[in-house]
């Protein structure tokens, strides 16, 4: 284990500098599951090429319906990499390595904040594929400069909160298999929202679920933010629904973290 030497050489190390040596760590352990990364990538791209090409026909016939699809695959995309910190967390827990960074003048939980950190670079890697494949099978964005960076700032804050949430169910659960079975129940959120089609084409009990879920309006805020559509009324409710899971997504990591690893 290459941490303990280099922390023990800076006894006194910075915050800087410790959370930069997890978050190395995470990216290093993500770069050696070339499975994990190339699965995150190909699964959207498979989804949006079986929607635009299959169900897009059928579904808008006037053949606009990637224009309509892609925003709602890159927060599948997005969900789909970030779910994998549970499963990351969750090893780390039960496989003895926090008892030893426990040893260490750090706060352990910083090994959760680099795994947090890690995915969130790594997903939006995935996520700039995504939207690159997508513009060549047809996505026509209308967005300039200031839409494109509101538009990623939506999905970088969308990002950070699922991966907080999914890092505390990493923490709470007993196993990674459980881990990981429990961050796939939350990845059916995207199909029970408006982002293969319209929410007033659903079941009238349906759409009360889809209208009420914080996929729907962070998804119809991406997609008003690129493709000129209204999104004003659904940008609060976006803003709201991911701070909100934020803050409680840390504060459940904290006490779970301290609940199972006796630390700070």
């Amino acid at each position: 284990m290459k941490l303990k030497p280099v922390i023990q050489a800076n006894q006194s190390a910075s915050f800087g500098s410790v959370y930069a040596i997890f978050i190395g760590r995470s990216l290093r352990l993500s770069m050696r599951n070339t499975e994990q990364l190339i699965m995150a990538i190909m699964l959207p791209i498979m989804l949006m090429l079986l929607f635009t090409y299959v169900f897009g026909g059928a579904i808008s016939p006037d053949g606009n319906y990637v224009n309509y699809v892609v925003p709602g695959i890159i927060l599948l995309c997005a969900g789909f990499g970030s779910s994998s910190t549970a499963v990351d967390v969750a090893e780390d827990m039960t496989n003895g390595i926090i008892d030893r960074f426990r040893t260490m003048p750090i706060p352990s939980i910083s090994v959760v904040t680099g795994h947090v950190v890690a995915s969130l670079v790594r997903n939006l890697v995935a996520t700039g594929i995504v939207i690159g494949v997508a513009l060549l099978v047809g996505f026509a964005p209308s967005a300039g400069l200031l839409e494109w960076l509101a538009a990623l700032g939506m999905i970088v804050l969308f990002l950070f909160t699922f991966t907080w949430l999914y890092a505390a169910i990493g923490l709470m659960t007993g196993s990674p298999s459980a881990a990981s079975g429990y961050g796939f129940a939350l990845l059916f959120l995207p199909y029970i929202s408006s982002a293969f089609v319209p929410v007033n084409t659903m079941p009238t009990w349906l759409q009360g679920i889809a209208n009420h879920q914080p996929i729907t309006p962070v998804i119809e805020t991406i997609r008003g933010l690129l493709t000129g559509t209204s999104y004003q009324d659904q940008l609060g409710w976006a803003l709201g629904w991911c701070l909100g899971i934020l803050i409680l997504a840390i504060i459940w990591s904290v006490y779970a973290f301290k609940r199972k690893a006796g630390r700070r």
